[in-house]
């Protein structure tokens, strides 16, 4: 039977593999070329928790400024912070530079699943994709999309995260010697657009005589997933603040650590996904209410009052007058850039 499932599921994907930027055709060779788990890496990385339709012109944008990782590793971490701003989990942004800085010192990427699992920013995850698709070795690559597919396969009808040990277990029982790079990227396929969270359209899978999950007539309730947590709701203010009549506007670097870190961004008091912001206001003066955004973070939903002063005085701290009509060449982080639309909007 599992010989079976890879032969199906290959042979599904050699026919409608989505053709992605960051791919080579299914059974294509590997290239050789240094710059290929350069790219195979980038994407994966810019891949987690993110859609690849939010991803295509950021990668694009990325190989064309850092075609390889060297390039990429002599930039800036300020650079690849504002190219990455609008991108999310800017953690992520922080081991990019991190990991191709390691890389070019090393003078290539590590070939093997526990090598590349050494690097920064990369987990389990990752490194079995990137093993994989980059440099053709069996690996078990496990990320949402398989983990459905192969839940709804086999009938694994325990809550996760429990069940993901089960998951991965049966995961390595279907994956091939050969060709795993193109046999995870097959099941991620089949995952995104056959077997969907809802409505899975059964008739058109590849696997479907083998699936527990449809035999049992409720394929759509696998994986079962734990009860959500509740989201708590923060509350900040965030302070734009202005000279020279609106047109200089003052931006901070937020502290590496902690949510946003490293993303330039507007002035705050001190919201956090824990606690509500002080509502300190950093100069004294006649502020002025421009109203407020709401944002969503994994652990927190934040809602971030906009008040504004303009001024003569340099703030206390580290931050740099931004041009007010070049706010979009900031690299504000998304949460910082709806707060500026909104201010430039009320001017």
């Amino acid at each position: 039977m599992t010989a079976s499932i890879s032969v199906s599921l290959l042979g599904w994907y050699d026919a409608h593999a989505r053709d992605l930027p960051w791919r080579l055709p299914p059974g294509s060779a590997r290239p050789d070329d240094p710059a290929w788990p350069y790219r195979v890496w980038l994407s994966e990385v810019m891949l987690q928790q993110t859609t690849v339709a939010a991803v295509k012109p950021y990668f694009a944008k990325f190989t064309e400024t850092w075609p390889t990782v060297e390039a990429l590793a002599a930039a800036s971490e300020d650079d690849v912070m504002a190219a990455w701003a609008g991108l999310g989990y800017y953690s992520r942004a922080r081991n990019l530079v991190k990991c191709a800085r390691q890389v070019a010192e090393r003078g290539g990427f590590p070939t093997t699943e526990a090598g590349l699992r050494a690097l920064p920013g990369l987990g389990d995850y990752a490194a079995a994709a990137i093993a994989a698709i980059a440099f053709g070795q069996r690996a078990v690559v496990v990320d949402a999309n398989v983990e459905r597919v192969v839940a709804r396969l086999f009938a694994i009808d325990e809550p996760l995260p429990k069940a993901r040990k089960a998951i991965r277990a049966a995961t390595d029982a279907i994956t091939p010697e050969t060709r795993a790079g193109d046999f995870a990227q097959g099941l991620m396929d089949l995952g995104a657009h056959i077997c969907t969270s809802r409505a899975p359209r059964c008739l058109l899978c590849p696997l479907s005589d083998a699936c527990e999950g449809r035999k049992q007539g409720e394929p759509e309730r696998l994986p079962v997933k734990p009860a959500k947590k509740v989201v708590p709701e923060r509350r900040g203010t965030a302070f734009w603040i202005t000279r020279d009549g609106g047109r200089k506007v003052w931006l901070v670097t937020r502290p590496a650590s902690g949510m946003l870190g490293g993303m330039r961004a507007l002035p705050d008091d001190g919201w956090t996904a824990r606690a509500d912001g002080s509502g300190e206001t950093p100069l004294a003066g006649e502020w002025r209410s421009l109203g407020a955004v709401r944002h969503g973070f994994t652990h927190a939903s934040l809602t971030l009052r906009v008040v504004a002063l303009e001024t003569s005085t340099d703030p206390v701290g580290d931050g740099a007058w931004w041009p007010a009509d070049r706010m979009e060449e900031a690299g504000l982080a998304t949460l910082f850039a709806k707060a500026a639309q909104l201010a430039l909007a009320a001017r």
